[in-house]
């Protein structure tokens, strides 16, 4: 008599592997400085340079980057600070006036101001790991729209370069104010390249690494950034990417 055979328990439970997908990197093209003759192709992650726009993680980058900058110093002197006696200017009935208290008081030329400003602190709160996708998606923008441009070597002029030659290098390459003025980032403070762009301040600004924030990166009409400069900006504000990673091993 036949018997219905029954598959193993090891194949029932075994669990199917789930598919991982490698999506395919961005590629970026490198020019060379100030020719701007093409010279490679560069990859970077599409979590890196192609993150879809989100407004509401940029305005939030923004505004808090902000109120960072806001000193929050402005002060007031009420009337208990105010120098004076605290003698009553008049009696307070029997002169036929108003009633009235100190000579420090707000209503008085030279006493204290109601409800003034004193120090405070502006700065708001910003979970890091959304600040950082701020950072990629402020890059993104850019790449999506052709206007980030590469600098495969570092951005150097030669010693005699003059305003003019760069102001033509801008006319050139339509980074003017004409076409809505570049921010140029580098890694480094060059001295000589710095005060020649910054005679050129209605069609371009140029700052070093260390003092980029969101702002900058949408602030004018493209970037002009060296190549090792922006791989420092992603490897920095990519750590909310590396704890993904770390959770996805464990």
């Amino acid at each position: 008599m036949a018997t219905e055979a029954t598959a193993p328990i090891d194949n029932l439970t075994r669990e199917v592997p789930k598919p991982v997908w490698n999506p395919e990197p961005v590629k970026a093209t490198t020019y060379a400085f100030p020719s701007m003759e093409p010279l490679r192709l560069v990859e970077y992650p599409r979590n890196h340079l192609f993150m879809p726009l989100r407004k509401d993680i940029l305005h939030r980058a923004v505004i808090y980057e902000g109120d960072a900058t806001r000193q929050g110093t402005a002060s007031t002197k009420w009337r208990k600070d105010v120098h004076g006696s605290n003698r009553k200017v008049h009696a307070q009935k029997g002169t036929g006036r108003a009633r009235a208290g100190d000579k420090k008081s707000p209503i008085r030329k030279g006493g204290g101001v109601a409800f003034g400003p004193h120090p405070r602190d502006f700065s708001t709160d910003l979970p890091r790991k959304i600040y950082d996708q701020a950072w990629r998606i402020a890059l993104s923008y850019r790449y999506k729209r052709g206007q980030l441009i590469i600098i495969d070597n570092e951005m150097a002029l030669p010693e005699d370069a003059t305003p003019h030659l760069v102001k033509q290098i801008f006319k050139v390459n339509g980074w003017g104010r004409e076409c809505g003025r570049s921010t140029l980032i580098t890694d480094q403070v060059n001295d000589g390249l710095f005060g020649l762009v910054r005679e050129l301040g209605e069609h371009a600004k140029i700052l070093d690494r260390g003092d980029v924030d969101v702002k900058d990166l949408l602030e004018t009409g493209r970037l002009v950034i060296e190549k090792r400069a922006l791989d420092r900006i992603l490897a920095h504000h990519s750590k909310d990417l590396q704890s993904e990673v770390k959770r996805a091993w464990y």
